[in-house]
């Protein structure tokens, strides 16, 4: 199979590219190298010969991403990861959120339906298109509950976006879902809960797991806000390729739904627990 990752230099990115490569599918690679750590991540891609083709392309360049597509209309899925990925950045600059997130989104739709018309287009949005939580929690077993959704978040929860970020990403959703509608694009948008696993250069900002292994490894101060009992879904990044790759292999079926991508219960984890676990178990999906 051949695939289009943008943000292939991104901690996801660069392990769906090392995990095509092991099946041995095709990658062309796109990212701008932005966001520290993403030329380590290139180098080692480069190193795991995991790349076909890589192009240093801003995804708000419309005439760049256009060509790189439409020298590879034979691709059979297109994987977007490329974005702007903290809140707080957002709140920042909200006008940059909103290019690369929104408009950059809109650009891939624009080079899937004109340059690779027969591909799927998976599109990695977040669950932050929610909101926060509604209604009254409860406090069990030592974390707080939602009694409104016992099994999780379902996707026909009601949208509401509550920051610039959530607005991009959001915005970013429901075209991905619309160009299936309007278009019959082959699209999906994932709404991905916290992933984590190697080569993820977490801050305080994004990549939460990551930020605090290593500030505690490092004995680095870290700041908890809340009480610790706030709860939070877990999936190890292999598990989260997986589901990518079935969602190619499944295209037609998977066309123009949104799916929550997440570890579930059994990975979810508090941070006040005294035996949090983080590490890799098969996802219960």
């Amino acid at each position: 199979m051949k695939w289009i990752i943008t943000g292939i230099a991104g901690f996801i990115g660069c392990n769906t590219a090392r995990l095509l490569a092991e099946r041995g599918d095709v990658v062309v690679g796109i990212d701008d190298l932005s966001r520290p750590g993403a030329d380590l991540n290139l180098r080692w891609l480069n190193e795991q010969g995991a790349i076909a083709e890589f192009h240093t392309t801003d995804v708000r360049d419309t005439a760049e991403l256009a060509a790189v597509f439409a020298a590879h209309g034979d691709a059979q899925a297109v994987l977007h990861l490329a974005g702007q990925v903290a809140v707080t950045t957002s709140i920042r600059a909200p006008r940059a959120d909103f290019e690369i997130n929104a408009l950059g989104t809109f650009n891939v739709c624009e080079a899937v339906r004109l340059h690779t018309p027969d591909a799927l287009l998976i599109n990695a949005s977040t669950n932050k298109v929610y909101g926060a939580d509604t209604g009254a929690l409860e406090i069990r077993d030592g974390r707080w509950f939602d009694p409104a959704a016992p099994d999780g978040t379902r996707e026909d929860r009601p949208l509401d976006f509550q920051s610039p970020y959530a607005c991009s990403k959001g915005a970013a959703d429901q075209y991905v879902l619309d160009y299936h509608r309007s278009f019959g694009v082959k699209t999906v948008s994932l709404r991905q809960s916290c992933i984590f696993g190697p080569r993820q250069y977490g801050i305080e900002d994004q990549g939460w797991v990551a930020w605090l292994s290593l500030a505690a490894l490092s004995e680095l101060p870290f700041t908890i806000y809340g009480d610790g009992r706030q709860v939070r879904d877990l999936l190890f990044v292999d598990d989260l390729v997986d589901l990518y790759i079935r969602c190619a292999e499944h295209a037609d079926v998977v066309a123009g739904t949104a799916i929550n991508a997440g570890g579930g219960d059994r990975k979810s984890t508090r941070l006040n627990s005294s035996h949090t676990d983080i590490s890799r178990m098969p996802s219960s999906a």
